[in-house]
């Protein structure tokens, strides 16, 4: 640590970074973090290869995974200062979209309402931890034939967005876009170290990416996608330090590319949108912060800048602890404020239950919680505060109680997607018979791939085939009368869909369809063979 700021600022950084490893267990890590340009911390620890006893020091190279889209963005008003000259560009690469393809904006503020396409790989029946190469990519995204809505008007995170900006710049160049990193970013950075790590199994130094937990024990994880703009740097801490100090002496630069990277973005109504040039923008402790974090199994990493402070936070974790709370710990500590977590608190609602969201097919569960509820909708429950008998809250969305004609409902706002939506409450009482479920449904959007529904023992099961294979088969949890969900804890990238919703439709009392989605990849139907 530097020695050339404050006592005690000193002390609150000293503690919190020596509490990292024993509260985010794993092989190893580092962090960095850095005021007014000056570095103040600058550590790792642990190991970045356990077998072959490889230490995990600041010169270690690091999956930066997801980290990178902001540096695909920065690539790309490098070379364009008007990045919708390529919108024809983008338009080429989906050939079968039957409706007005986004732009490349649209791609880089996640604003473009295609399918994330490592979702909708699973639907082709990829395996959890089969290869995805550029084949396997252009085969999902040249099937894309519509939209989950109109370029612009929402957002959803899409990982081919930023894939598309990559392979779109390499076209046009005539250059591969680790050349054109290089150039753009690297060299005038003096990220010394730094690479598009394309090939997920492996770093060229040895670094391993480790799943398991103390409990259960570490293993090294296997990957086997090949990445470029959406997710393919390779960085060490002090490539991220030569990052964040870059940001800093170029500050005041009218034209500066963190400048151009973090200007204000809108949705097409002129509502502000959180996402911009492969960068969160929201607030923490009161403070505007821009920020993204990275993830693939075995690997976690997050990065933040608070601009009015002049603060940057970097951290890396070679394991699948939270880097996202670990950054804003020390953020906290770097700031002189408390961190406090979000809590909930336990109050009776009316709002407890099962719904189906009419626009999209998907299923929302407001559950109680220890010390509060959570809403099961995205990928991961969210922790819900604010209860009331009509009412819950989380920082990102907002539901309400409402009885309409057709009965009970909810009203579901989530601003950062500049949506609203209507929840049907869901009739939970079971009677249905469930072998009038079997059978094998067939999706035309996805080029008849096809969701199998069996009975095994009396248990209901269901499994993706498509392009890419036959998925894995898994037990189908009833929800309520004819909604149904199909775990996908694991997937070909660390997020993975979380739980896909089965809507079975009928018609004279017998299935005729089911309709399919996640919150990734919404609103698919699938056709009864």
């Amino acid at each position: 640590m530097s020695d050339s700021f404050s006592a005690p600022l000193a002390a609150r950084l000293e503690a919190a970074v020596s509490a990292l490893p024993a509260r985010f267990p794993g092989p190893g890590g580092a962090v960095a973090v850095l005021k007014d340009g000056e570095v103040l911390v600058r550590h790792g620890w642990g190991y970045a290869n356990v077998e072959r006893r490889i230490p995990f020091t600041p010169s270690t190279l690091f999956r930066m995974c997801s980290i990178t889209k902001q540096f695909t963005c920065g690539t790309l008003l490098d070379l364009y200062d008007d990045p919708s000259e390529l919108d024809a560009d983008v338009d080429a690469r989906l050939p079968q979209l039957d409706e007005p393809s986004p732009g490349m904006l649209h791609l880089a503020h996640n604003q473009s309402g295609l399918r994330d396409y490592w979702a909708v790989a699973m639907l082709h029946g990829a395996p959890i931890e089969g290869y995805f190469g550029d084949r396997e990519a252009r085969r999902v995204i040249d099937g894309t034939r519509t939209l989950q809505f109109q370029p612009g008007t929402s957002y959803s995170y899409v990982n081919q967005n930023f894939r598309l900006i990559s392979d779109i710049l390499q076209d046009r160049t005539g250059r591969s876009f680790a050349e054109l990193l290089q150039t753009s970013i690297f060299n005038p950075v003096g990220m010394e170290r730094a690479i598009l790590a394309a090939e997920t199994r492996a770093m060229p130094d040895g670094t391993v990416g480790y799943e398991g937990t103390v409990e259960s024990g570490f293993r090294p994880a296997i990957n086997n996608i090949w990445w470029t703009g959406d997710a393919g740097l390779g960085a060490s801490l002090d490539d991220m330090i030569a990052w964040e100090r870059f940001i800093d002496e170029t500050r005041d630069a009218p034209n500066s590319l963190y400048r151009r990277l973090t200007v204000p973005v809108a949705f097409s109504d002129g509502q502000p949108a959180p996402y911009g040039f492969g960068l969160q923008r929201t607030k923490m402790f009161g403070r505007d912060v821009t920020m993204h974090g990275g993830a693939l199994r075995g690997w976690r990493s997050h990065r933040l800048h608070v601009a009015s402070e002049r603060l940057s936070v970097v951290v890396m974790f070679n394991h699948m602890s939270a880097a996202q709370v670990a950054s804003a710990q020390i953020l906290a500590a770097a700031l002189g404020v408390p961190y406090e977590p979000e809590r909930s608190t336990q109050q009776p609602t009316a709002l407890y239950g099962t719904y189906l969201e009419r626009e999209t097919g998907l299923s929302a569960r407001i559950e109680p919680a220890p010390g509060g509820a959570k809403l099961r909708y995205l990928m991961v429950p969210e922790l819900l505060e604010g209860i009331s008998a009509t009412r819950v809250e989380a920082g990102s969305v907002v539901v309400n109680a409402q009885e309409t004609a057709e009965g009970a409902e909810a009203v579901m706002e989530r601003p950062g997607e500049n949506r609203t939506s209507i929840l049907a409450r869901c009739d939970e009482t079971p009677g249905e018979d469930i072998t009038e479920l079997a059978g094998v449904y067939r999706c035309e959007e996805l080029d008849e791939a096809e969701v199998t529904i069996e009975l095994a023992g009396g248990v209901v099961y269901g499994g993706f085939s498509g392009i890419l294979g036959d998925g894995r088969m898994e037990m189908l949890q009833r929800l309520a009368k004819d909604v149904w969900v199909l775990p996908c804890p694991r997937a070909l990238d660390h997020t993975a869909p979380g739980d896909w919703t089965l809507a079975f439709e009928r018609q004279g009392g017998s299935v005729t369809a089911v309709r399919v989605g996640c919150w990734l990849a919404r609103d698919l139907m699938y056709q009864r063979v």
